[in-house]
């Protein structure tokens, strides 16, 4: 459910004439920071209709965001822009996904001013804070993962696209 539930809060941001613009922020280089170019790789599958920056093939990270976003000032004036990333917090908010209503700051987990990016943000609570960068190191895999697949789905949703739960599972049983 929390794929419609994220799809349905979403939906507002990407009514509009022009394509949105969807930007994943992270590195492919650890774990825990991953969520991001994650997601873009998913919704590069998906083929969604959108500008779509970041992947794990080709990484954006927290560092570029001011130079990302006066580019896509320049290049994507009118197009709204969607920017997810991981993030940390509490260990009780750890797999918790945050969708703000207002632009990213990348890097303000660890106390960096890098610049705002988008015009709203989908955080995905991937480490605790009090752990440092070695909680990013150390993140799990499936939850990580999960996360991502997630978030790519209420992207593609709101875009559009059929969620994956509505999809039928292929037969298991032999034909002849």
């Amino acid at each position: 459910m929390a794929p419609l539930a994220l799809a349905r809060a979403l939906s507002p941001l990407f009514q509009t004439y022009v394509l949105p613009v969807v930007v994943c922020v992270g590195s492919d280089r650890v774990l825990g920071d991953c969520l991001g170019p994650l997601v873009g790789s998913m919704l590069q599958r998906e083929n969604v209709p959108a500008f779509l920056y970041g992947s794990l093939t080709s990484p954006v990270t927290a560092r570029e965001a001011a130079h990302l976003a006066h580019f896509l000032a320049k290049t994507h004036p009118l197009s709204p822009v969607l920017a997810i990333d991981a993030a940390v917090g509490e260990k009780r908010e750890v797999g918790l996904i945050k969708l703000n209503k207002g632009p990213l700051y990348p890097g303000s987990g660890a106390n960096k001013r890098l610049g705002a990016l988008g015009d709203c943000a989908i955080l995905g609570i991937t480490a605790e804070r009090d752990k440092g960068f070695s909680g990013l190191e150390s993140a799990r895999l499936g939850l990580v993962g999960g996360m991502a697949g997630c978030i790519a789905e209420a992207v593609s949703l709101a875009l559009g696209g059929r969620s994956r739960a509505r999809t039928p599972l292929p037969s298991l049983a032999r034909t002849k």
